[in-house]
């Protein structure tokens, strides 16, 4: 963990978003990046469980309920790896400013929820770089659940199925995102998260994300108005 402990050196900067599903989390972070995009920056967006080398395998592996606790993890830590390679430190060492929605804080959070050794999951991604700055949008299980089956129904391994917490998925939900939330709740001071209520208007939890973003651009001279 040595490595993702310290700052790097990059000539960019890497933005995250946390938080489970239903928090708005993606919602702002695409304002953000519409936002600082207008301002002239140079900027791009990358997302969880998204390398095209290992993407299809997890979704496969989800569709046919075959995996464990660890496999989700090593699966996840892979598709990671090649993001980390192939997107997000190019971006970094050409000066980009890298949003991403879902970091390593993710995997700390789902997989310990799933019963894996915290230890164990942290020094998997001890390869990761820091992140500059990161939001925690905080919402309950609950509300989260209100939110998403306004839409669709949870999914197998989002309502935590897996774990035989319930066998009604929307009760299971909540009781397996609420593990979720707990190992987040843990991480805000650990990894010097910063907390955002979910519950606000879109308008002000924007306001807030920008003024924090402008706090951490002027500290790298780069000077742009909220």
């Amino acid at each position: 963990m040595l490595r993702f402990s310290k700052k790097h050196n990059y000539q960019g900067l890497l933005i995250c978003v946390e938080g489970i599903d239903g928090s708005g989390k993606t919602t702002q972070l695409e304002l953000l990046y519409s936002w600082l995009k207008s301002k002239g920056l140079d900027v791009i967006l990358t997302q969880w469980n998204s390398s095209e080398l290992i993407s299809n395998t997890t979704k496969k592996a989800k569709k046919k309920n075959l995996l464990s606790g660890r496999t989700f993890s090593l699966l996840h830590a892979v598709d990671f790896a090649d993001r980390l390679e192939r997107t997000i430190k190019p971006a970094l060492k050409a000066g980009f400013i890298v949003l991403a929605d879902r970091y390593v804080y993710t995997a700390f959070a789902r997989d310990v929820a799933r019963d894996v050794d915290p230890q164990w999951v942290r020094n998997m991604y001890g390869f990761a770089i820091k992140p500059d700055m990161t939001f925690y949008f905080d919402v309950s299980p609950k509300k989260s659940l209100e939110r998403i089956c306004s839409n669709r129904q949870p999914k197998f391994y989002e309502a935590g199925m897996d774990m035989k917490l319930s066998n009604n998925p929307y009760k299971s939900y909540v009781l397996f995102q609420n593990r979720i939330v707990e190992q987040y709740n843990e991480m805000v001071e650990e990894y010097d998260l910063i907390k955002v209520d979910a519950l606000e208007s879109i308008h002000s939890k924007q306001k807030f994300i920008r003024q924090k973003v402008v706090e951490l651009l002027a500290q790298h001279k780069i000077k742009i108005e909220v």
